[in-house]
């Protein structure tokens, strides 16, 4: 993509109104624009490093057994109303009335709607289990909605519901998940602090919080440092031996927190303290729904089983600011390659420069052909301007192309996390890129 072509209003100051690092660069590089308070559009940088997000997520929920869904924004108030949630859920919840005077509701999120689904499709046990997955917007009516994507009204969030005939199966189901959450997460570059959390209004006895490390989290956590090394490859979810291990981790935030037991449990040197930034939560809920909206199975014996339920959330738009939180520097957003809105940032230094503009377009076409995500400086800006330009949106690398460069039969590549920099032949370059 040529810049010169592109949508990218890039702001020179901090928006006054941005109150933490994420939603100041996301500003300031041009990813989003506030549309109302909490909600946001997302320009063509900020839905390329969305859509990134999204595919990593899609592919963990696949790869984990979940079908993916899509349900609709807006639900009948009569499901929430059946399973009792209607009027608990609170002001969050956006109320609708449609011309026929239908009592609808925007979903905050999905267990009525999918638990709906499932009564009317399974009737047997031998169809379990299942779990369906969609990656679909929401709306909760935050009362002080700020930072930006973090906290806003309207957010686009994967959820998936697991359902099973018995609670070993169920809770089988609910760790499985947990393992595709860390997996998740960690392709993105982060390092995920599973915590024991509270139900909330989604209900039941068993939750996780997965939070990142940062200093602007709105969490206080304290954790054995020795679960920010687990390997998730070596968990067998069907274990009831792992799964006691992994809810006898202690990591915690600061609700859940026992000062008490974490320093009997914990050797002092690994005790951890710091904030952290929610990016998702999972839940196992047993029977809640399934019992008041008669989501029953055919047992193996021809008895009527409510089936044993769990569902499971990742803050996809929210994902992308925590990304940016755990990753930045005074100049600008650092993206980790696999969640990057493009790959390299190829600059022209002498845009009027007709040496400069053949070696740059020959090395675009050549990116291109070899697949490699290329956003193209060819504007007539200043050097200085190109460079914090590249250095502000944070592409993994940037290619330089300038005179100097020409006379000597090469182009320097940076790579934006280390700094490095160093002088390849543009073939060198291409297999130095092509070879990540």
């Amino acid at each position: 993509m040529r810049l010169s072509a592109y949508f990218l209003p890039l702001l020179r100051e901090n928006p006054s109104e941005a109150q933490i690092v994420s939603h100041r660069l996301m500003l300031r590089a041009g990813m989003i624009r506030q549309s109302s308070a909490g909600i946001y559009s997302w320009l063509p940088l900020g839905l390329r490093a969305l859509k990134q997000v999204e595919q990593i997520v899609r592919e963990e929920q696949d790869a984990s057994g979940a079908l993916e869904v899509l349900m609709p924004t807006i639900q009948p108030a009569e499901l929430w109303q059946e399973s009792g949630r209607y009027d608990d859920y609170g002001k969050e919840m956006l109320r609708i009335t449609d011309r026929h005077e239908r009592a609808m509701l925007y979903g905050p999120t999905n267990e009525e709607q999918i638990t709906d689904i499932f009564r009317h499709s399974i009737k047997s046990y031998r169809d379990l289990p299942k779990n369906f997955y969609h990656i679909q917007w929401k709306f909760r009516d935050e009362v002080r909605p700020r930072f930006g994507v973090m906290r806003g009204r309207e957010f686009l969030m994967k959820d998936a519901y697991s359902f099973d005939i018995d609670k070993r199966s169920a809770v089988t189901a609910y760790f499985k998940m947990f393992v595709a959450y860390m997996k998740t997460f960690k392709r993105m570059g982060l390092k995920p602090i599973p915590v024991r959390a509270e139900t909330g209004p989604i209900g039941g006895d068993l939750s996780h919080e997965f939070h990142v490390q940062a200093d602007t989290g709105e969490s206080e956590l304290y954790f054995d440092s020795d679960v920010v090394l687990l390997d998730e490859n070596r968990i067998d979810p069907a274990s009831l031996t792992v799964q006691d291990d992994i809810a006898g981790w202690y990591a915690a935030t600061d609700e859940k927190h026992d000062p008490a037991e974490f320093e009997t449990r914990v050797p002092e040197a690994r005790r951890r303290h710091a904030r952290g930034i929610e990016v998702g939560q999972i839940f196992y809920f047993g029977t809640k729904y399934s019992k008041p909206m008669g989501a029953v199975v055919v047992g193996p014996g021809d008895e009527p089983i409510p089936v044993e339920m769990g569902s499971y959330g990742i803050g996809v738009s929210r994902l992308v600011g925590a990304i940016i939180e755990a990753g930045h520097d005074d100049a600008g957003i650092i993206w980790p390659e696999s969640v990057a809105p493009f790959r390299l940032g190829l600059v022209n230094l002498r845009a009027g420069d007709a040496r400069c503009i053949a070696a740059a377009d020959e090395l675009y076409a050549k990116l291109c052909a070899a697949g490699i995500e290329t956003l193209y400086d060819d504007r007539d800006e200043s050097p200085g301007a190109k460079f914090a330009a590249m250095d502000l949106i944070g592409l993994p690398y940037q290619l330089v192309v300038g005179p100097r460069g020409i006379d000597k039969g090469v182009v320097e590549l940076k790579e934006r996390g280390t700094g490095k920099r160093q002088e390849l032949s543009p073939e060198a370059a291409l297999n130095r890129l092509g070879a990540k």
